[in-house]
């Protein structure tokens, strides 16, 4: 079956809708459509009455997505620095068994994709990400005067995921989001 009649997976689907921009009035902040639908169980498009869809929107002021954005990419820098000096530093002191015994061969273990290993990060990147997070919640909150700063990373943070939440924030392309720990969160911010 094709993508566009199952979602076998858990997921979101993010898309935008930028008004034309007219303003009534000088002081009117531009806003855009934040789209969302996601499937809380496997669908059919047979499904479609399916008690396990839900969809929704939210205004957004397009300055706070672009800023959001800016920062989500600076978030994912700081985490590909982050990986790539733990990986140096993990690297730098090994010998390898082929320089000790050329006649050894040793078969690596399993590695997840550097994508999806979860990444440990220092108190810098650990408070910006937190700072990025805490305006996500703030901006995809039913009620965000309720919204408090987190003390804590709500998700597995890996460089998919954050790679996933700067994509939500893409105004021309959107995104899907499939299952997992940031799927959960979002949905949590949208009910």
């Amino acid at each position: 079956e094709s993508r566009a009649t199952v979602a076998p997976d858990r997921e979101i689907n993010i898309q935008w809708y930028i008004p034309p921009m007219a303003k009534e009035s000088n002081d009117a902040e531009t806003k855009v459509l934040l789209l969302y639908a996601y499937n809380i169980s496997p669908i059919r498009i047979s499904d479609i009455t399916s008690a396990s869809m839900f969809s929704g929107y939210l205004w957004i002021p397009l300055a706070r997505i672009i800023s959001l954005r800016e920062k989500l990419s600076d978030l994912k820098q700081q985490i590909e620095l982050s990986m790539q000096a733990s990986k140096s530093f993990s690297t730098s002191g090994r010998t390898s068994f082929h320089e000790q015994n050329e006649t050894l061969k040793i078969i690596p273990p399993f590695k997840p994709k550097r994508s999806d290993a979860r990444v440990h990060l220092d108190s810098k990147v650990e408070e910006s990400a937190k700072r990025c997070l805490s305006e996500v919640k703030a901006l995809l909150s039913v009620d965000p005067a309720l919204s408090s700063p987190l003390t804590e990373i709500p998700f597995d943070v890996t460089l998919q995921s954050i790679t996933n939440l700067k994509d939500m924030f893409d105004l021309a392309n959107g995104c899907i989001i499939s299952d997992g720990s940031l799927f959960n969160w979002i949905i949590s911010l949208l009910r």
